[in-house]
Parts: C-alpha cells; sequence; structure tokens
C-alpha cells in the first residue's frame, strides 16, 4: 500500500510532456523512448554532393537511400562498432539562450562515425574521443535546434523508435558465391543483430555482419528466391518470404516486409 501511494505521489510530481519539432518521418512514442541523456554536437556542411555518399554504416547514396538529411555521425563511445547503425535518436539543445531555439527537436537516424583524433584532448579538440558522446550533423538538421554559430553545441538525446515509409529493402550485391545484403529503411529499434537467408532450395542460414548494416555469406543461392529473417537489437524479428524472385541478379534491391512500430 505504502509503495501504492508513493507511486501516485512520483507520477502528479511529473512534469507533463511536451511536442517537439520533428524533421524525420519518425516521431517519438510513449513507449519507445529512452530518458534524455546529455551529450554534445556538432555540425557539418555537405559543399559537394559526394559528401552525402559512403559513410561507415554502408547505406551508400544517403538520398536515394531515404534518409536524406535527418542523419547523424555517432561518436566511437555511442557507435557500438557499427551495430547502432539505423538506429533513431531525438536531440534537442539546452542550456545556451542565445544560440538554442527553444521548443524544438530533431529526429536523426545513425548512419556514421565520428573517428577520434588522438591530437586532441576529449575536451579540446577531440570531440568524438571516447569518454565524449557526440553527434555530427549535416548543417540543414542542426539549424533546426540552434543557430549556426552556436559551433560545438551541448545537447541532449534520447532513443527513439524509427518511422519509415514502406518497406525494409535489401540490395544484394557480391559475385560468384559470396553474398553481401544492405539492408535499409528499418523501422522499430532501426537496428539490427541477426540476419537469416533462405533459398529456396535451403534452409535457413545465419548471415555475419560485413559492415554496419551490410551483411555477408558464401553460398550458392543463385536461380533460387531468397527470403530473409531480420532481428532487431530489442529482439523483434520479421520474416520476408520470397523477396528476391529466382531470377535475382547482383546489384539489384528487393522490399519485404516491415517491423511494426507503435
Amino acid at each position: 500500500m505504502q509503495l501504492f501511494l508513493l507511486l501516485l505521489l512520483l507520477a502528479a510530481l511529473s512534469p507533463p510532456a511536451t511536442s517537439h519539432y520533428s524533421s524525420s518521418t519518425s516521431s517519438p512514442s510513449s513507449s519507445s523512448v529512452s530518458e534524455w541523456r546529455p551529450a554534445r554536437a556538432t555540425y557539418y556542411a555537405a559543399t559537394n554532393p559526394r559528401d552525402l555518399v559512403g559513410g561507415a554504416c554502408g547505406y551508400g547514396d544517403l538520398v536515394k537511400s531515404g534518409y536524406g538529411m535527418a542523419t547523424v555521425g555517432l561518436s566511437e563511445t555511442l557507435f557500438e562498432r557499427g551495430q547502432i547503425c539505423g538506429a533513431c535518436f531525438e536531440l534537442r539543445c539546452v542550456d545556451d539562450l542565445r544560440w538554442c531555439i527553444p521548443g524544438t527537436s530533431i529526429i536523426v537516424t545513425a548512419t556514421n562515425f565520428c573517428a577520434p583524433n588522438y591530437g586532441f584532448d576529449p575536451d579540446g579538440g577531440g570531440h568524438c574521443n571516447p569518454p565524449n558522446k557526440h553527434f555530427v550533423l549535416p548543417i540543414e538538421a542542426f539549424e533546426k535546434i540552434a543557430i549556426w554559430k552556436a559551433g560545438n553545441m551541448p545537447v541532449q538525446y534520447r532513443r527513439i523508435n524509427c518511422r519509415k515509409e514502406g518497406s525494409i529493402r535489401f540490395t544484394v550485391d557480391g559475385g560468384g558465391i559470396f553474398i553481401s545484403v544492405l539492408i535499409t529503411n528499418v523501422a522499430g529499434s532501426g537496428d539490427i543483430s541477426a540476419v537469416k537467408i533462405k533459398g529456396s532450395r535451403t534452409g535457413w542460414l545465419p548471415m555475419g555482419r560485413n559492415w554496419g548494416q551490410n551483411w555477408h555469406i558464401n553460398a550458392d543461392l543463385k536461380n533460387q528466391a531468397l527470403s530473409f529473417e531480420v532481428t532487431s537489437s530489442d529482439k523483434s524479428t520479421v520474416t520476408a518470404y520470397n523477396v528476391a524472385p529466382r531470377n535475382w541478379d547482383y546489384g539489384q534491391t528487393f522490399e519485404g516486409k516491415q517491423f511494426e512500430t507503435p
């Protein structure tokens, strides 16, 4: 009874939730968000279209992949050796009334890695050095929450569920018996912890993480329809049967089942 009364008191003292600006197709929900945590953020300006291609998660052209400018590079402490690729974060500017845009936040997808610079101290120019939690944003995203003159800005972040339009996309590459599959546009937790592939004449075969969200296997699966089983970091699993037809070829992209989001 005492515990019940304590919980009622805490609920009554809790501040009301506030809404924030979203610059992506994702939006937070009460069942999918984590606590706000402190970090810092800087920005980059893409002066060349090629700056939007590549990245440590392997997504290639971020615009064609559907991520656009709602993306972020993570410091080593947050990046988890690429396992976090595809996860969604909500960021808001804090503690600086000169530069923050009040009442705003942005939602971004992890698509890149901010490498440490051990020539500087973490509190100096080594923004992405351990143990710093640092986000590097396109200037288009940064300016949604702060004035660009802010530079290295204190922010708060929280992990949220991703909301994506359309289905999970599987881009098949490789050659011979080497098959590499890039998995993009993943809803739910966004990041993938395990992948299995199945040909129409095989059982389920586990794939290994090559880098980022590129998964690979050595198997002769030509002239077989391909199915995929994708498990996210929250242990949810979707199975997409016959995603690629029997006559699939390297370099093609196929769409399969999507994770449900609350």
